[in-house]
């Protein structure tokens, strides 16, 4: 039975079979578009996971490193050291597509290319420690900016996951299944007026052969009487 009031017309019937056609080229579209986002996803959330390894790891050792500098240094020669620093950093955001999804790209740009340039005091004073948790502090901020570019890109996606396993539920369990419906019950319809009209033409078809075998039957008749 169709699932809202139709007209069983065969113009409906022209208009829910094209319907049809498009929901489920569409179904199909939206169902290969949610395996792409799923395996870009993935793909995402694994570069994301080693990557803030990576970063703990690097914290980790410059958390360290600093915590014996700060024990052979007074804290006054440490926080002098480290009051002017001689590199700074510049990021620059553009847009990527992702299967219809604009994600974020970060550019990390430092003012001095050197990667030996990252110590504002001299050596004299200060203790290999620190220069150690320099090192492993300075490539830290370009992966947690890539780390942030990551995880954001992974939200947007599991997002547009989200909406586009929603709309291919809808066509699948509601939309395609109800159309259908609806085509069966117009076809139904149709056959069943078709077979009604058939059976009314036989009736006066009949009636017409009965009322002219009745006619011939009176003049047969008439022609008895005169002679």
């Amino acid at each position: 039975m169709a699932t809202k009031t139709i007209n069983p017309t065969r113009m409906e019937l022209t208009r829910l079979k094209s319907r049809l056609k498009t929901a489920s080229r569409g179904y199909k579209l939206l169902k290969d578009k949610r395996d792409e986002l799923m395996k870009q996803f993935l793909d995402v959330v694994r570069l994301c996971r080693e990557l803030r390894t990576e970063v703990e790891q690097s914290l980790e050792k410059a958390n360290a490193a600093f915590t014996v500098a700060s024990a052979v240094m007074s804290p006054e020669m440490l926080q002098q050291s480290l009051m002017y620093p001689k590199q700074s950093v510049e990021t620059e955001m553009t847009m990527k597509n992702i299967m219809s999804v604009h994600v974020p790209q970060y550019t990390f740009k430092t003012t001095n290319n050197d990667p030996s340039d990252i110590y504002p005091y001299g050596f004299a004073e200060t203790s290999g420690e620190l220069d150690m948790a320099l090192t492993h502090l300075s490539p830290v901020f370009e992966k947690m900016l890539h780390l942030a570019e990551l995880e954001k890109t992974a939200q947007l996606l599991a997002g547009e996951i989200e909406k586009t396993r929603r709309r291919v539920n809808a066509l699948e369990y509601i939309m395609i299944p109800e159309m259908q419906t609806n085509i069966k019950y117009i076809t139904m319809k149709l056959e069943e007026n078709e077979r009604g009209n058939t059976s009314r033409l036989m009736k006066v078809k009949d009636m017409m052969l009965a009322e002219q075998r009745e006619k011939s039957e009176q003049r047969k008749l008439e022609r008895q009487l005169n002679s």
